[in-house]
């Protein structure tokens, strides 16, 4: 099965994430990195095995309908942190930082059926009870553990959301695929999809190499991840009549997007050691491998920019030989003759807005 076409989706619609870690790497924060819910499915899944479901999870989408990050307002924001008990001889203890944040958001996973020789295949059309069964309990399982470091709260029904998990068999046919992809789209609305945008740091990194030939992708990521103001002359290349010039970043237009730099795995530091030889290490059981963190841009997108599920999935590679570690995302900008001024489809290459089990009350 290719990544691209799973036979099945699990979504975990509306999750009420309460204190979800909201430092994702030593130069990120504001929204947990993509692998903290890569670690969810892999927990899920081993979960579900455990309870007889022969379900196997092999991506992951995430959109986020609110979030909140606590920190204290203004222009400095710091985190709001808690102070610990006092030590065991009396005395303050140490606050340790930590980043927390209020999430609701939805899960979207791909779904194969593990089988045994010999036996039907349950993950088909037509077999709607036993998918439901799955996913009821996918969501009562999940609703144990926990996601990017926070406490799932239970979801509370509201008219026009579907809250409680479901799954649909993903056609073969790709024709077909992506028309079911644009009904079920509609649900995850409103709410921001991260999607990666690698081809917008290989663009930066040529674009400063015009000016900075020995520029590296850390130059092109740090040159993203803030803003450049530079005086910006008209069309015209004339100068108002006032003299006033206005300062914006060339680079960052109105209408480029909500780009944003994020951590999407981890780069080996050191060679495998072998199991139990690390003092400390979290499971003695495995190899350890010393890691840090690797970054790229990704970008929050309305799903109904999205055109099928490949560009919403979020799929773990892992290569030892080079000691990296990471996530990839099947994101294409769409065609230029398809796509506005923001690189994203127009309105008039949507379908219209008639989905009435978009908004069914369940």
């Amino acid at each position: 099965m290719s990544p691209e076409q799973p036979q099945a989706i699990l979504v975990l619609p509306h999750l009420r994430i309460q204190n979800a870690n909201a430092i994702a790497s030593p130069l990120t924060h504001g929204f947990p990195s993509i692998t903290a819910f890569t670690g969810v499915m892999w927990a899920l899944e081993r979960k579900l095995a455990q309870a007889g479901v022969p379900l196997q999870l092999h991506g992951v989408g995430v959109v986020c309908h609110h979030h909140q990050e606590q920190v204290t307002q203004g222009y400095v924001r710091n985190f709001n942190l808690t102070r610990n008990p006092v030590d065991k001889d009396g005395s303050t203890a140490a606050i340790v930082e930590e980043g927390r944040m209020h999430l609701q958001i939805t899960l979207v996973l791909a779904v194969s059926e593990r089988r045994t020789p010999g036996t039907p295949a349950a993950l088909v059309q037509g077999n709607q009870a036993q998918l439901d069964e799955w996913a009821a309990k996918a969501g009562h399982i999940l609703a144990g553990m926990r996601v990017a470091g926070g406490s799932l709260l239970p979801s509370r029904p509201v008219p026009g959301k579907r809250v409680r998990p479901w799954m649909a068999v993903v056609p073969e046919d790709p024709v077909a695929a992506e028309k079911e992809f644009r009904q079920w789209r509609r649900q995850w609305l409103p709410g921001f999809a991260l999607v990666g945008r690698e081809d917008l740091l290989a663009q930066r990194l040529q674009d400063l190499r015009t000016t900075q030939p020995d520029a590296t992708l850390l130059d092109a990521l740090l040159h993203a991840a803030r803003f450049n103001y530079a005086p910006v002359l008209p069309d015209s290349g004339v100068p108002a009549p006032d003299g006033q010039v206005p300062w914006a970043d060339p680079r960052r237009p109105k209408g480029s997007g909500w780009v944003v730099p994020i951590p999407v795995g981890y780069a080996a530091l050191t060679p495998t050691h072998a199991p139990g030889t690390v003092r400390n290490a979290r499971d003695a059981t495995v190899p350890m491998r010393f890691v840090e963190s690797v970054y790229a841009l990704g970008e929050w997108i309305s799903p109904h920019r999205l055109t099928h599920l490949g560009q919403l999935l979020w799929h773990a590679e892992a290569n030892a030989e080079r000691g990296l570690y990471r996530c990839r995302n099947g994101y294409q900008p769409a065609k230029a003759e398809d796509a506005g001024a923001d690189g994203h489809p127009t309105i008039d290459t949507l379908d219209e807005w008639d989905d009435d089990e978009a908004y069914a009350y369940t």
